[in-house]
């Protein structure tokens, strides 16, 4: 696998522009991905993913920007783009008669210099399973062989299109030590999911489209929402000592107890309310606070306000 030694960037876009008919469906959308770094596209159904990373690999036209992979106009699929490039779709194909070695042999035909084929196995732990047919293979078995056949050419930047999609929560994680792998060899992945929990275990930084336009870009951590998000202070009040009319007093609002006595509250400073609630729990004799925990804004949280802020401002202003 070629390994990266600088940080300068496998992928450039400028001003991306795609329209069907009178649609414009990627707006101006301007995209920098660092190489060796896992850069993560998010946004909806129909926000223009798709048609933007078709344009980045070539199998799609572009009506206007500037696009640069690797160094090279992706247009027309120049061949010296395509062998230093790794495409997995949501299906590769249909290779059900061929053994999982025999699938991977058949990807490396297409490519100068290959990896030997159980090399390309052993990055997705599928060596043991080579010699069975690829149609007896379960869901994430099957979706790694996908991933040995996008590496098997020995690519600088991989697409991923939803690589997770309908796997099991193991399959899911043993994927994701695939992608992380990828990482310490210095691969350049574009990845594209609807799992926020899997963009922000594994993306570098992340780009959100909306209606055709990116709309928020960072790192998961630091994706920042349109207007900010209240972390929330979990509590559990499990002894009458703990009285939920002081709590009110305390937190300036009614609290109400859910079944199984925990009240959430929200707040702009949850370290100064967890220290103020600690101080109110030792109060009323108790040496430990029976339950607590704080809740900060998920990417997922800061995603859906996003999709559903900038969803709203793009259609009034069309």
């Amino acid at each position: 696998m070629t390994k990266s030694n600088s940080r300068a960037n496998a992928l450039e876009v400028e001003g991306l522009i795609k329209s069907y008919g009178d649609r414009r469906v990627v707006d101006e959308v301007d995209l920098e991905i660092r190489a060796g770094e896992i850069f993560c596209l998010l946004g909806p159904n129909g926000a223009g993913k798709t048609t933007t990373v078709e344009i980045l690999e070539g199998y799609r036209e572009r009506d206007g920007g500037r696009v640069s992979v690797l160094g090279l106009d992706p247009g027309g699929r120049p061949l010296q783009l395509r062998t230093r490039v790794g495409i997995v779709l949501q299906t590769t194909g249909s290779f059900e008669r061929l053994t999982v070695a025999e699938t991977v042999a058949q990807f490396a035909g297409f490519y100068p210099n290959p990896l030997p084929t159980e090399e390309a196995l052993s990055l997705v732990d599928l060596v043991e399973s080579s010699d069975k047919l690829s149609g007896d293979l379960s869901g994430g078995q099957r979706r790694r062989l996908d991933v040995a056949c996008g590496l098997v050419g020995r690519p600088e930047l991989l697409f991923l299109d939803e690589p997770t999609t309908g796997l099991d929560p193991e399959a899911r994680r043993r994927m994701w030590s695939v992608l992380e792998g990828l990482r310490t060899q210095g691969v350049t992945v574009l990845l594209t999911t609807h799992y926020m929990d899997e963009a922000a275990h594994l993306a570098d930084r992340v780009s959100v489209l909306v209606q055709g336009r990116v709309v928020a870009r960072g790192t998961p951590e630091t994706l920042a929402p349109p207007e900010p998000i209240l972390s929330v202070v979990e509590l559990q009040l499990d002894s009458p000592d703990l009285s939920v009319a002081e709590l009110s007093r305390l937190v300036g609002e009614e609290v109400v107890p859910d079944a199984e006595g925990w009240v959430r509250i929200p707040s702009e400073e949850p370290t100064g309310l967890i220290l103020r609630l600690a101080e109110w729990v030792r109060s009323s004799g108790r040496s430990e606070v029976p339950g607590l925990a704080v809740q900060r804004p998920s990417l997922e949280d800061v995603y859906l306000a996003l999709v559903e802020h900038h969803g709203r401002r793009i259609e009034v202003l069309s």
